[in-house]
């Protein structure tokens, strides 16, 4: 006698949990129980039914062995292919995770409604790509010799994109950027291949879904985006499962799209928002890099700049540089103060100037580092940071001359006086935007003035005169492109305590800079030193090669790969010893700390692990080990789940013990 038989993946953030679980498939679901489907089981050692995939099927002749049923098979529809379920299982085990968080990233939660009209439809059509969209993505794809056969070859390509802005047929403006990733994707969809492209956030999304109306048809385009209701992105997610091609636009978990992609394409890889704050923590880059490994098709990195962690890729030859055939360079002035100005002034005469000459014809960006007005204050006789009396948290003012508030409690500061020399004076020691407004509002007051932060986003403005104040990463598209930009508060910035700051702040004054017109003055006040000169001169290329040549020596990433363990000291260090015992060769320098931490709310030791890429897979499967073992000894607490004694994160960005 034989009986079928599915292995399941189980839906469970335990870490034991992680693997194939057999279950017998009883007569009544034998048609239905195939690779792919949703099903619900009982799992003994929670007393309860989860959910779960089926991954295989199988028959067994023996029937001795005693393995539950499937309880329930909710719905017919095949959500997880078997590349996606490959994918999802390297990825976790590069990251020493779990195969079910990756897909609860890619799988998104059920919508019966929606599921059944796709069940129920026809097959989606072959989307077309005209004779003249695909001539004209191919003229667009000739700025940069050889990319279009490098496409359609399934290379590895990394380019510096145009940094300007230009308008499109229907009159919006968009970056030189998204017309050139559209007409990467157009040429890829004309060949019968899927298209995936990931982009940081919504503002991005925009612009690339405007650029790519101009070549492909409007339904070839699936978005996929935390800002789509349920069956919205449910809608989406069915659509990529259909054998017909199509272009997926979303954040970074689109990079897992179930389709068949002959280009993964990642815009600007080194902003923070493609690094995946949930476990197992993998970025948007390193989940392409093994997808394309797996699968094959074309891998594009573009940016304004260029990551230290895309630098190594070319450096050792595995990505391959694509370089345009006639250089853009954007006008940029090193702005500082004269001998007969003020020291210290945060405009100088010379930024003052063009922004004042840029208003007749358009609009003037100003980016600054900090939003609100007065984001940090000092007592104006010891100069000592103003704090809480009653929690002891940074005091703030919302506008000049109104109470300041505490930014931890949320107190206003009523007869506030100093821990330190008992003054009761306030003195404003930085400007946000609001502040920022404020005063240039003053210096130019027939002026319109458009504040764009976390609490007054803008996308547009018009080509209208006006003076557009904007924290980093919320600068508004202008139409046509700005007249002039003005880059403050370098200085501060610098001076954030980040590995990265340097790349970080060449990125956003770089992104910042490319909304300028053709031609725009941008200038960068008060700021010197290599990172300046590479944005003056418009080589992050170079400043990149830097950047690894200095971390190298102190076997920082993204030379080598780094693993951040926490958790209770005797776990940390039976996670160090199972590391040391995979990889006999380790350094000893390769392993700082652990250090114990007395403080009660946080794990108690902490250890980094630095290593190189080569024995990344022992390392990794090393600590999955640890964190099992460590899960399996954890002991419930009063009823309640297991704390976690062990958190292992691998390829920390910015590693800090």
């Amino acid at each position: 006698m034989t009986r079928r038989i599915a292995r399941v993946l189980i839906d469970s953030p335990l870490p034991q949990l992680d693997r194939l679980f057999d279950y017998a498939v009883p007569a009544e679901f034998v048609e239905r129980a195939v690779p792919g489907v949703r099903v619900k089981v009982p799992l003994r050692t929670l007393g309860r039914v989860v959910d779960g995939f089926i991954v295989e099927v199988d028959d067994e002749e023996s029937t001795e062995r005693a393995l539950s049923d499937l309880e329930e098979i909710p719905s017919d529809a095949v959500v997880l292919t078997p590349a996606t379920y490959t994918l999802a299982r390297k990825v976790a085990d590069r990251a020493a995770g779990s195969a079910c968080d990756i897909l609860r990233l890619v799988i998104p939660k059920r919508q019966v409604r929606v599921e059944k009209a796709w069940l129920a439809g026809d097959e989606v059509p072959a989307p077309v790509v005209t004779d003249d969209a695909r001539t004209a993505a191919l003229d667009r794809l000739a700025e940069f010799p050889g990319l279009a056969d490098a496409l359609l070859a399934d290379e590895r390509i990394l380019i510096d994109a145009p940094a300007h802005p230009e308008v499109t047929a229907d009159g919006s403006t968009v970056g030189a950027w998204a017309r050139l990733l559209a007409a990467a994707a157009a040429t890829v969809l004309a060949s019968g291949r899927s298209v995936v492209l990931v982009v940081p956030d919504h503002r991005d999304q925009d612009a690339l879904a405007t650029a790519l109306r101009e070549v492909v048809p409007e339904d070839a385009v699936a978005r996929v985006d935390a800002r789509q209701t349920g069956p919205a992105r449910y809608r989406a997610f069915l659509r990529t499962l259909e054998d017909a091609p199509c272009i997926v636009l979303g954040n970074r978990s689109a990079v897992y799209a179930p389709v068949r992609a002959g280009l993964v394409a990642i815009w600007n890889d080194g902003d923070p928002l493609l690094d995946e704050p949930l476990a197992p923590y993998v970025h948007a880059r390193d989940a392409a890099l093994v997808r394309q490994e797996l699968t094959g098709g074309a891998l594009l990195l573009a940016g304004h700049t260029r990551s230290a962690d895309a630098e190594r890729l070319v450096s050792i030859g595995y990505v391959r540089e694509v370089v345009a055939a006639r250089r853009y360079t954007p006008r940029v002035v090193l702005s500082s103060t004269s001998e007969t100005e003020r020291p210290g002034a945060r405009v100088p005469s010379a930024a003052f100037r063009a922004a004042r000459e840029a208003l007749a014809t358009g609009p003037v960006l100003v980016q600054v580092s900090r939003p609100g007005y007065a984001p940090v204050l000092v007592c104006a006789d010891c100069r000592r940071p103003a704090r809480c009396t009653h929690c002891s948290g940074p005091l703030f003012a919302r506008a000049r001359g109104v109470t300041p508030v505490c930014r931890w409690c949320g107190r206003t500061a009523h007869a506030w006086t100093c821990g330190t020399c008992g003054s009761e004076k306030f003195r404003l020691a930085s400007s946000g935007s609001e502040r920022t407004a404020d005063e240039l509002g003053r210096a130019f007051p027939d002026t319109r003035v458009i504040i764009s932060d976390g609490d007054h986003p803008v996308l547009e403005v018009s080509d209208q005169p006006a003076l557009v104040i904007a924290t980093r990463g919320a600068e508004p598209v202008a139409a046509g492109g700005y007249a002039a930009v003005l880059l403050l508060d370098g200085d501060r910035m610098l001076m954030a305590d980040d590995l990265r700051i340097a790349e970080s702040c060449l990125r956003w004054w770089s992104d910042a800079a490319a909304l300028a017109k053709r031609g725009a003055p941008i200038h960068l006040v008060a700021v010197t030193g290599a990172v300046a000169r590479a944005l003056a001169t418009w080589t992050q290329p170079a400043f990149a090669r830097t950047e690894l040549a200095e971390r190298a020596p102190l076997r920082m990433p993204p030379t080598v790969r780094v693993a951040v363990i926490t958790g209770d000291a005797d776990r940390v260090d039976g996670a160090v010893a199972a590391v040391r015992e995979a990889v006999p060769d380790l350094p000893a320098e390769a392993v700082l700390g652990p250090v114990r931490i007395d403080d009660p709310d946080v794990p108690s030791a902490r250890a980094l692990v630095r290593f190189d890429y080569g024995v990344g897979t022992r390392v990794s499967s090393a600590l999955r080990g640890a964190v099992v073992q460590a899960a399996l000894k954890s002991r419930r607490v009063k009823g309640r789940a297991a704390r976690t004694t062990l958190r292992v994160r691998l390829d920390v960005a910015d590693p800090q013990l």
